[in-house]
């Protein structure tokens, strides 16, 4: 099957499940069949799906990441301030690494407004519908909502990182507070404790927070470097940390801090 030929595959099987779609045409042009798809697994429920479409969707997902072009984290620029510490502007989910975070909602399971640009949503489409799968084991077995500040590990299935590290960052609905700080910080800090359990030596941060729920930019920047460096001076386990920023604004905070 060509990459086509299997998005197409793909968008047949989703819309087979929603019998309300069943009679939709699909677009002609490939950035709509590729929205379109995005979509269906936005909205998809996790259940089960046969071991034919999780084939034929790791292909495609496989081929779509190898197009963009993979990013190997071993020769990003390192600080002046800690050979251990990267900056980065780019797309998190070109990314090869050990993990990378995402920040996730409560819930835990993703994101499920098609096509949304937050983060949880952009990593879930690219790593494919075993990570909501996956997500949702832990959070049933878990039983409640998980908590800001901590942290549970998945594979990455499709992406070009090991590991997927979803924490929940603090909402800042008002004046930013001591609180609010505090559970920032203890996001990173469960995400570096977990990887270092794991014998994970390499970690990608997004910029937890500043998004959807948001946390100030700069200060959240200085909250991630302190308790980043502060974590490494007392650990041997993880050798990088890379803060990966997609905005410009972002970009010019953090290399103010760590350049």
């Amino acid at each position: 099957m060509t990459q086509s030929e299997k998005r197409r595959y793909l968008i047949e099987k989703l819309l087979s499940e929603q019998p309300q779609y069943k009679d939709m045409e699909l677009p002609d042009s490939t950035e709509e069949q590729k929205r379109l798809l995005r979509s269906l697994m936005n909205i998809r429920a996790p259940r089960p799906i046969g071991k034919e479409f999780l084939k034929v969707q790791d292909e495609y997902l496989s081929e779509e990441v190898r197009e963009k072009g993979v990013i190997d984290s071993e020769f990003l620029p390192v600080s002046p301030i800690d050979s251990r510490l990267a900056f980065w502007r780019g797309d998190i989910t070109t990314l090869k690494i050990d993990a990378i975070v995402n920040a996730a909602n409560s819930a835990l399971r993703g994101c499920f407004v098609p096509c949304h640009s937050c983060i949880d949503n952009i990593i879930h489409s690219v790593s494919g519908i075993q990570l909501r799968l996956a997500c949702d084991e832990l959070m049933t077995k878990q039983g409640h909502e998980e908590p800001t500040g901590k942290a549970k590990i998945t594979p990455a299935f499709n992406l070009p990182c090991r590991y997927v590290l979803h924490t929940v960052g603090p909402i800042v609905s008002g004046i930013l507070t001591k609180k609010h700080c505090q559970q920032l910080a203890d996001c990173y800090k469960s995400c570096l404790e977990l990887a270092s359990d794991r014998g994970l030596r390499s970690i990608a941060f997004c910029c937890i927070s500043t998004g959807e729920f948001h946390f100030p930019q700069k200060a959240a920047a200085e909250i991630a470097v302190r308790t980043v460096t502060d974590f490494l001076q007392d650990n041997t386990q993880i050798e990088k940390v890379v803060f990966n920023v997609f905005k410009q604004e972002d970009y010019n905070i953090y290399k103010d801090i760590i350049l």
